[in-house]
Parts: C-alpha cells; sequence; structure tokens
C-alpha cells in the first residue's frame, strides 16, 4: 500500500481512566505499576459470582461541562466529553472558539449508553411511557459522544463512530489517520469512550464466562499472560487523542508526543468470540505494511492482552509469527489492561495514549501481575516493572468480539 505524503502526528492526549482523571494522573499510576481494579461501589453486587471492577473513581463531570449537559448525557458521553477537555487543553487548543471545519471528530463505544438504558426501561414498565426522558435516545447511541464534542468545540469536519467492540478506539484512531493522510481536515479529535459497568453490562459478561472472578484480591485480577489469569476485567473511562497534520501543527507551535505512521484492519471471519490469531496477524502485518516498517524496527507492543486464558495465548502466537526471531530476540510486548482492565470500546484510545506516552518519554509500562508467567506467553512482557528504554518504534493491538481487529503504528517523532 502506497503511503500518502501528508504526515500525521499526537499534539494532545486526555485520560480519564481507572487509575486516574488526567493524562498525569493516569500515567504515573501506569507506570509505577498501580491497579485501577477493586470492589464494585455503583450497584449491589452481592449475587453477582463477579464483584469487581475498574470503575473511576471520583469523576466530577462539573468539571468539565455545565449541569445541563451532564444531566441530558450518559456517563460514557460524560467521559468521552471530559477526556476530550483535557486533551485539548493539552494540546494548546483553545475551548472557547470553534474549532472550524478543518477539525474533525470520531469517537467511538463498543455498547454506549447501557446504563440509561437500564434505568430507562425500569421507569417506562414502572411509571409508564410519558416518564420516559426526552433525552433518553440521544443519551444512549454510540455517535453522540462525536455529536457532543463537535457541537460543544466546533468541529465542523467529518464525524462519525465506529462501533467494533473492544477494536473501536483503535478503528477510530486509523480512520482518522487516512482522513488526515488524504487532506479532509488539518485535526481529528479521535478515541474511545465507555461506560458498562452495571448490573446488566457485569452480568451478561459474567453468563458468557468472559471476566475474572477473584473477588477476594481485585488488584490481582487482571493477569495478562500469567498462568493463573482466569478472564477479563470491566474497566470504564474514555482515551483521546489529538492527531493533526504535520505542517499544521508546527504552523502553530504545537508540542509533538510523536507520529502515527500506520493502520491495519481485518477480519478473522471465524468465531464471535474464540480468536483465530490469523486475523490478528495479518492486521499487523497490514499496518507494519502500511508503515513502511520491516518487524525488526519495532520495540514495542501494547499488546491487547485482556487476560484470558485463550486469547492472551492466540495474541503471542500471532506476534512470533509476524515478527519471527525479533520477537524473542528484541521486542517488548506489555498489556496496560492488567492496571485499567478492560475498556471496551475506550481501549484502543487509552493504550494508544499510553503508547504515544512510551514513546515520548522513554518508558515502557508494564504487564502487573505475572507471578507465575504462562509458557505459551513466553515473550518479553515487561513483567511488573516498568523499563525505562529509549524506544523509536511502536504498535497498538486491539481485537474484538465478532472477529474484528485493528492495529496502530507510532513512531518517535524526528524532523
Amino acid at each position: 500500500m502506497q503511503r500518502l505524503e501528508r504526515r500525521v502526528v499526537v499534539t494532545g492526549l486526555g485520560l480519564v481512566t481507572p487509575l486516574g482523571i488526567g493524562t498525569k494522573e493516569s500515567w504515573e499510576a501506569a507506570i509505577a505499576g498501580k491497579s485501577g481494579i477493586g470492589p464494585i461501589t455503583r450497584f449491589d453486587v452481592k449475587d453477582l459470582p463477579c464483584r469487581i471492577a475498574g470503575e473511576v473513581k471520583g469523576f466530577e463531570p462539573a468539571l468539565y461541562m455545565d449541569k445541563k449537559e451532564a444531566r441530558r448525557n450518559d456517563l460514557f458521553i460524560q467521559f468521552g466529553l471530559a477526556a476530550t477537555h483535557i486533551a485539548l487543553l493539552d494540546a494548546g487548543l483553545p475551548l472557547d472558539k470553534p474549532l472550524g471545519e478543518r477539525t474533525g471528530v470520531i469517537v467511538g463505544s463498543g455498547m454506549g449508553g447501557l446504563s440509561t438504558l437500564e434505568e430507562t426501561h425500569l421507569t417506562a414498565v414502572n411509571k409508564g411511557h410519558r416518564r420516559v426522558n426526552p433525552f433518553f435516545i440521544p443519551s444512549i447511541i454510540v455517535n453522540l459522544v462525536g455529536g457532543q464534542v463537535s457541537i460543544k468545540y466546533g468541529a465542523g469536519g467529518v464525524n462519525f463512530a465506529p462501533v467494533s467492540a473492544c477494536a473501536t478506539g483503535n478503528h477510530a484512531i486509523g480512520e482518522s489517520l487516512r482522513h488526515l493522510q488524504h487532506g479532509d481536515v488539518d485535526r481529528m479529535i479521535t478515541g474511545g469512550a465507555e461506560a458498562t459497568i452495571t448490573l446488566l453490562g457485569i452480568s451478561g459478561f459474567t453468563a458468557a464466562r468472559a471476566v475474572s472472578e477473584r473477588n477476594d484480591a481485585p488488584e490481582k485480577a487482571s493477569r495478562p499472560f500469567d498462568r493463573d489469569r482466569d478472564g477479563f476485567v470491566a474497566g470504564e473511562g474514555s482515551g483521546i487523542l489529538i492527531l493533526e497534520d504535520l505542517e499544521h501543527a508546527k504552523k502553530r507551535g504545537a508540542r509533538i508526543y510523536c507520529e502515527l505512521i500506520g493502520y491495519g484492519a481485518t477480519a478473522d471471519a471465524y468465531h464471535i468470540t474464540a480468536p483465530s490469531g490469523e486475523g490478528a496477524e495479518r492486521a499487523m502485518r497490514l499496518c507494519l505494511e502500511d508503515a513502511g516498517l520491516r518487524p525488526e524496527e519495532v520495540q514495542y507492543v501494547n499488546a491487547h492482552g485482556t487476560s484470558t486464558p485463550v486469547g492472551d495465548v492466540a495474541e503471542i502466537k500471532a506476534i512470533k509469527n509476524v515478527f519471527g526471531p525479533w520477537a524473542k530476540k528484541g521486542l517488548m510486548v506489555s498489556s496496560t489492561k492488567s492496571m485499567t482492565g478492560h475498556l471496551l470500546g475506550a481501549a484502543g484510545g487509552v493504550e494508544g495514549a499510553f503508547t504515544a506516552l512510551a514513546l515520548h518519554h522513554g518508558i515502557v509500562p508494564p504487564t502487573i501481575n505475572v507471578d507465575n508467567q504462562d509458557p505459551e506467553c513466553d515473550l518479553d512482557v515487561v513483567p511488573n516493572k516498568a523499563r525505562e528504554v529509549p524506544i523509536k518504534t511502536a504498535i497498538s493491538n486491539s481485537f474484538g468480539f465478532g472477529g474484528t481487529n485493528a492495529v496502530v503504528a507510532f513512531q518517535r517523532f524526528e524532523e
């Protein structure tokens, strides 16, 4: 695939995660190897087999939007608006002037406004349809994160929302890259937002036997690549990246974290939940080809690494097939989900931001809770402690239910 001329850089990052509210807060907790997993506090869980999750603690929507705006929007939209606010400030962009028609927004979610859906259904059943909030529909549909961001900040460029389960955030980033490369826009606000820690959400994941039930030690529950892993841990929050055409960013004197250089997307065409590995492998190969990279030029993979028995092994095998001898010789592979839990549609945005920060600071975040590394996951998974090492190139993997795969590549910025 021929690369287009326009170079795309990351100029702003916004994070709202179980590790902290703010980019600095989340990043510092990640490189310190802290866990954001704890007992669920939002609803009664006494009858649930899984009673743990990565909740965002201390979130105050009034810091990022007025009270009326907060009341009208589901928590996933609130998270997305807050992360966008943080990212725009980080990028040195105005909050009080329209960003204009050359700024686009692609922000997705895996499931949208689940808590509002649950609450409104109970209202309709118990109190009748006349008590249903007129803002119910725009509060739950996935594209309203991007819609609300566009309205709030006057971003008049391309605006849509990918919905591809756990690959959503990476699809958003990759499609934003394409619009920038093609010259459709000069700037993109992109990433994902999710808020599925609800009775229905946790019950559904439990019924699917997908989540950890390590309720007695929640901070140890998310343990990618460890022999004793027993499922993923649900997380919530938002990760937003500000992407810009390089020349546009330089003209305004923007601080540049790194460059976004590649994108690959595929389907397993195999099974709803069981990963084939082959589709993930092709997505990584396509991403490297798009970026013009040889496997040995990549130093770090921010893995999908969900902490499921089957998924982790399938990803490691795919990485070995793509990177060959380099996989064991010089590649670091860590999963930040060990600390945040699995943010589903927001995972790619959060992990893309962590990857950009790893390149910018020369620190690779760890995979925590690797007490007994699975012999089938026998790569350097940066166990338990962050590693200070200058890296030039990295990829971030996201694979979703339905067999959908998206991989993005970042590189340390050089003129």
